[in-house]
């Protein structure tokens, strides 16, 4: 016990003197202070004193790991670049050039150049020897193209690959079409990361059915153990606000709506666009910015009956005049 205690401190000295190291040369210009926090996930410089942001869209130029000894710091070091799941081969290309020239810019024989045609054929052919790789080069390639249209970061591209690495290799795309599986690939890695994609929206994208894509991402769901959390209709509002670039007082205004539903258990049961459009539309005309049901429908995929239905429904359990 006393060892572990040891490493332990240790470790948190090592951190100490890093962040020490990092940020000690930086005073706040605000109250003098040196106790300058970094937080690595946003990217900023804070100081602890006043809570000032001094800096922001910081880049960290170290090591993405740690490492606490130097056997650790030489198992750990690396070069080259990071590997990117989203490519068939992770990025780890090595490609024979179609220039037919030497290393002095002149022409090759005709025999040299026939004899690399050859070796070019035999290197894309060993690339995808096997039924995975093969399986991959199709898969990867759509998931970026439909990753594209719904407009998703690298982040979740990288994931949703490496999801789907995880699945090929378990043999559970065997006997499934690729487009559903990538399909539902990119639905749970988008619900993974709270992002509001709908089934609908997946599915008008891929070509594939809504039912489909959900059958396979139950599947996929079951065999993995995965737990993947149900996004709520909050994570909508913050897009349809976009789309229809409402103010901040109707902003405010659909929140203060949506959490009284919330309260009333008006959203249990019930589909979180319909719910959504609703209070648009509802807090849109309290506010006198108004808004269209047709244009609130066209912004969250949803008909203007809908609509009708949900907002007198939701105006009379909250007891708001429309």
């Amino acid at each position: 016990m006393a060892g572990k205690r040891t490493s332990q401190k240790k470790k948190e000295e090592t951190s100490q003197a890093t962040q020490k190291k990092m940020t000690g040369a930086v005073v706040c210009p605000n109250c003098g202070s040196r106790r300058i926090v970094r937080d690595y996930e946003r990217g900023e410089l804070i100081c602890a004193d006043c809570g000032l942001v001094i800096a922001e869209h910081l880049v960290d130029m170290g090591a993405e790991w740690r490492a606490y000894d130097s056997e650790e710091l030489r198992s750990k070091a690396r070069g080259g670049a990071p590997l990117k799941y989203i490519r068939p081969d992770k990025g780890l290309t090595t490609e024979i050039d179609l220039y037919n020239r030497d290393i002095r810019g002149l022409k090759i024989s005709g025999k040299k150049v026939a004899q690399i045609s050859r070796m070019r054929k035999w290197h894309k052919r060993s690339a995808v020897s096997t039924s995975i790789e093969r399986n991959l080069m199709i898969a990867l390639n759509e998931l970026d193209r439909i990753a594209s249209y719904l407009a998703l970061s690298k982040d979740v591209r990288e994931d949703a690959a490496l999801l789907y690495r995880q699945i090929a290799e378990k043999g559970l795309v065997r006997g499934r079409l690729i487009e559903n599986v990538v399909s539902a690939v990119l639905y749970a890695t988008c619900r993974k990361h709270q992002i509001p994609r709908t089934l609908d929206e997946i599915a008008q994208v891929s070509g594939v059915d809504r039912k489909e894509i959900g059958r396979t991402f139950r599947f996929i769901s079951h065999e993995l153990g995965m737990k993947v959390q149900l996004g709520g209709p909050e994570q909508l509002i913050p897009r349809v606000v976009s789309r229809l670039k409402l103010g901040d007082k109707t902003t405010s205004k659909i929140n203060e709506l949506f959490d009284k539903a919330m309260k009333k258990d008006l959203v249990i049961g019930r589909g979180p666009q319909g719910i959504v459009a609703a209070i648009v539309y509802i807090a849109c005309e309290l506010t006198g910015e108004k808004r269209t049901q047709k244009d609130i429908a066209d912004a969250l995929g949803v008909t203007e009956v809908t609509i009708r239905n949900r907002y007198k429904e939701i105006a009379r359990e909250l007891g708001v005049k429309v």
